[in-house]
C-alpha cells in the first residue's frame, strides 16, 4: 500500500498477527532517500518477520537498509522485531521518554511494571483462576517481545527527517504512558500516524494495556480532545487500513466511553457496590487470556474515573454510587457538536 499523492514516499507493510488485534502496520517513510524510516516494526514471531522482510523487499530494500525507526509505543506487536532491525542496519531506534526503559529492557522498568501489574490485578478483584491464565498467557508472550534494542529517547514536540518530510512527535497517552504519533504535512492538511491511540474499528484498551497510566480514561480522553481539536486530515493507524476522518473516529470514541460509564452506574444502581471484575463480567461476559487484563482494567479505569468526580466512592476493592443524579456528560469532553451518533463497539478494546 502506497500513497501517490503525498510530497514524500510513504508505504505501508501489513503484518500478520495472531496474538493481539491483528494485521499490523509498518510504515516504510523515504524508501528512495538516505534517510530510510519505518514507524513501528512488528511482534517478534517467525512469520511476521517473514512478512516485514518481504513488505520491505517491494521498497527493494531490506533491514541493512533501514536508518531510523520511530516506536509509537513498548506494545510489542509494535516494537518486537526493532531489535532485529537495528542489529541488521545499526539504525537509531527513538521512543517516548515514558515508554523507552521498557523498549530498551531495563530491568528496573521492567520489575516496576511487573509489579504494578501484580497488585492492580489483585486489587481490581480477579480471582485466582483467571489471574493464573492471565500470567501463564503473558508469560508464554514474552518471546514477542525480541532482542531489546539501543533506544533513543524523546519528548514530545521533537521532530525528526523522516527522508523527504518531517515527522513531530505529538503525545497520545492513555493506551500507553509513552503512547505518540507522529504528524506531518499531508495533501490536504496536517495527518498523523497515531500507533494505537486511534484505530479505526476497536477502541483501545484503557487501564489494562499499560497499568502505570495514572487517571487512564481521564488521560486518554484528552488526547482525544486534542485530536478533534488539531483536526488531522487523515490518520494511519497502528492497526488496519487509514482513518479517513479522524475528528469524526476520535469523537466517536468519546462518546462510546460516555455511554460505557453510563452502563457502569446503572449496573452499580441496580446491583450494589462492585469491583472492576464483577463490573467487567456485566459489561463483556465471560473473559480469556490477555482480556482477564484488559476487561476490569477498561472497567477500574472507567470507575476512577467516576471516583475522581465522586459520583462513586471507593471502599476496599468495591465501588458504590454516591449521586446517582450526576450529570455524566459534564464528565466527557464535549464533542456533541459534531453531530456523531454513539458507537456500539464490542468487547473490552
Amino acid at each position: 500500500m502506497t500513497d501517490p499523492g503525498l510530497p514524500f514516499t510513504l508505504g505501508a507493510v501489513q503484518l500478520g498477527n495472531n496474538a493481539f488485534e491483528g494485521s499490523n502496520n509498518c510504515y516504510v517513510i523515504g524508501a528512495d532517500t538516505d534517510r530510510t524510516t519505518l514507524v513501528d516494526t512488528g511482534i517478534a514471531m517467525p512469520d511476521v518477520e517473514r512478512d516485514l522482510r518481504e513488505g520491505l523487499a517491494e521498497y527493494d530494500l531490506g533491514f541493512a537498509d533501514i536508518d531510523q525507526v520511530l516506536l509509537t509505543h513498548w506494545h510489542m506487536d509494535h516494537v518486537g522485531l526493532a531489535g532485529t532491525v537495528q542489529a541488521e542496519s545499526d539504525c537509531v531506534v527513538r521512543a517516548h521518554e515514558a515508554d523507552a526503559g521498557l523498549i530498551g529492557g531495563d530491568e528496573a522498568a521492567e520489575a516496576e511494571s511487573e509489579a504494578t501489574l501484580e497488585r492492580l490485578v489483585e486489587e481490581w478483584g480477579v480471582p485466582e483462576a483467571p489471574r493464573e491464565e492471565l500470567f501463564a498467557f503473558l508469560e508464554m508472550g514474552e518471546g514477542g517481545a525480541g532482542d531489546p534494542p539501543d533506544v533513543t529517547p524523546f519528548e514530545a514536540g521533537e521532530s525528526f527527517d523522516a527522508g523527504g518530510t518531517t515527522l513531530e512527535a505529538v503525545h497520545l497517552p492513555g493506551h500507553s504512558a509513552g503512547l505518540t504519533g507522529f504528524a506531518f504535512d499531508g495533501r490536504d492538511g496536517r495527518e498523523l500516524f497515531s500507533g494505537d491511540a486511534l484505530l479505526p474499528y476497536y477502541t483501545p484498551n484503557v487501564g489494562g494495556a499499560d497499568t502505570r497510566v495514572d487517571r487512564p480514561l481521564a488521560r486518554y480522553l484528552d488526547t482525544l480532545a486534542g485530536i478533534v481539536e488539531t483536526g488531522h486530515t487523515r490518520a494511519w493507524p497502528g492497526h488496519r487500513g487509514p482513518i479517513v476522518d479522524p475528528v469524526g473516529r476520535a469523537a466517536d470514541i468519546v462518546v462510546h466511553h460516555r455511554e460505557r460509564t453510563g452502563r457502569i452506574v446503572d449496573h452499580l444502581r441496580a446491583s450494589g457496590p462492585a469491583d472492576p471484575w464483577s463490573v467487567s463480567a456485566h459489561l463483556f461476559g465471560d473473559l480469556s487470556n490477555i482480556h482477564i487484563l484488559h476487561g476490569p482494567g477498561e472497567a477500574y479505569a472507567h470507575l476512577q474515573h467516576l471516583a475522581n468526580a465522586g459520583v462513586v466512592e471507593r471502599d476496599g476493592r468495591r465501588y458504590a454510587l454516591v449521586d446517582g443524579t450526576a450529570n455524566l456528560d459534564e464528565l466527557f469532553p464535549d464533542v456533541a457538536g459534531l453531530g456523531l451518533r454513539p458507537d456500539a463497539i464490542p468487547g473490552p478494546g
